[in-house]
């Protein structure tokens, strides 16, 4: 039996322990820029650090950590209890120097355990680094977020990610193929992980790479959506105001996007419903029946085969008239309720099923097909559509 060697993993040994050496992030690790002035100056700041996989965020905590002389304590939220933590914390009051303490994944962290942070945050006990996928806006608490400074780490370039392949290669010993470097690049879609780890293995193919052995490597790709994370809502919201704009194609790559990552056909569906009287309405009624039977088609066929049904309604109402009328009327006319309560209902208008109430006047002048004006005395002459 042969003896397995483990070597440690490409991304890893290309890790860069200075700023200046991190790839990509310019808007926040310029000379210029508040960030790296900071360090430099010693008066680092506790911050949370958001962006998606593979934008250096542990990178970064670490090159801050080691630039600023600070001991470097590293946890994910998955695996570590706050009880740990607050242990850690104990044994750091009273030192020189507080150590980084780098939480990976604190949106895991639920609002008790975000909450026992705070003391040792804000009497400076600690440099805290959060590094997170989701929003902080609803994933942090406000107290911590308030005592904290959120950073935005954007997905590389493809100057970005050529820089880490190029330097990858060196490392490697390899060569590639130009149209095998700019497959790597789209596949990688920004993340600096899955473009050094498919290079890694590419390498382990052939020492010269070509479009077979990045295809290889990458095998199939797994389309980053989390349905609880904000690519869920970003692309909802972009396949919406596809069909808004009437862009059928923008509307289906987006409908495909959702598709490809396993998103649920019913939620898409309700979607359309509501996009049908939301911005189609009276300018095409028949949209909203074309909307309930593709909602009716994906809850009797589902996947793989209703697909096709979401086709063909995206393509649809993308195509469809848009008027807003009606949504937007009955908003106006929601906002006077909410704004003047129950006000009378004409007399005129009301039921009048006992002889009481007809001699009070209820029903009086009733008339089925009027013009007159038929809203509360304090409302008269308002138009909401």
């Amino acid at each position: 039996m042969g003896i397995v060697v483990w070597m440690v993993p490409l991304a890893d040994r290309l890790r860069p322990q200075r700023l200046e050496d991190i790839v990509g992030q310019k808007h926040i690790l310029a000379p210029d820029k508040l960030l790296y002035k900071t360090i430099k100056s010693g008066s680092l700041f506790s911050m949370i650090l958001w962006g998606p996989p593979g934008t250096g965020k542990t990178t970064l905590a670490r090159a801050i950590a080691h630039q600023a002389g600070l001991e470097f304590l590293e946890y994910s939220a998955v695996t570590t209890g706050i009880v740990e933590l607050k242990k850690v914390f104990e044994r750091a009051r009273g030192q020189l120097q507080p150590p980084l303490v780098f939480i990976d994944e604190i949106h895991r962290f639920n609002k008790a355990q975000q909450d026992a942070l705070l003391p040792y945050v804000e009497n400076g006990t600690i440099i805290f680094i959060g590094a997170t996928t989701e929003n902080p806006s609803f994933e942090i608490i406000g107290p911590l977020l308030s005592r904290t400074r959120v950073l935005v780490l954007n997905p590389l370039s493809e100057d970005d990610l050529s820089e880490l392949i190029k330097r990858g290669l060196k490392e490697l010993k390899v060569k590639i193929d130009q149209k095998a470097k700019q497959l790597l690049m789209e596949l990688s879609s920004g993340d600096a992980r899955v473009a050094l780890n498919t290079l890694e293995i590419a390498a382990g193919l052939n020492t010269y790479i070509s479009i077979k052995e990045i295809e290889e490597a990458f095998q199939k790709k797994a389309l980053m959506y989390d349905k609880a994370a904000d690519e869920h809502y970003n692309t909802i919201s972009a396949f919406i105001k596809s069909m808004r704009a009437s862009n059928v194609d923008g509307a289906l790559y987006y409908l495909a996007r959702m598709v490809s990552a396993g998103e649920d056909p019913l939620f898409i569906a309700r979607r359309m419903v509501i996009f049908a009287s939301e911005d189609i309405g009276m300018a095409q009624p028949t949209a909203l029946v074309v909307a309930n039977e593709v909602f009716k088609a994906c809850e009797t066929i589902g996947y793989p085969e209703c697909q096709i049904n979401l086709a063909h309604g995206v393509v649809y109402l993308s195509l469809a008239k848009k008027d807003r009328g009606a949504y937007e009327a009955y908003f106006k006319a929601l906002e006077d309720v909410q704004k003047h309560g129950s006000l009378p209902i004409p007399l005129n208008l009301r039921n009048a099923p006992t002889s009481l109430m007809r001699n009070l006047g209820y029903g009086k002048g009733y008339e089925k097909y009027t013009k007159k004006d038929l809203l509360p005395d304090k409302l008269k002459g308002k138009k909401y559509y």
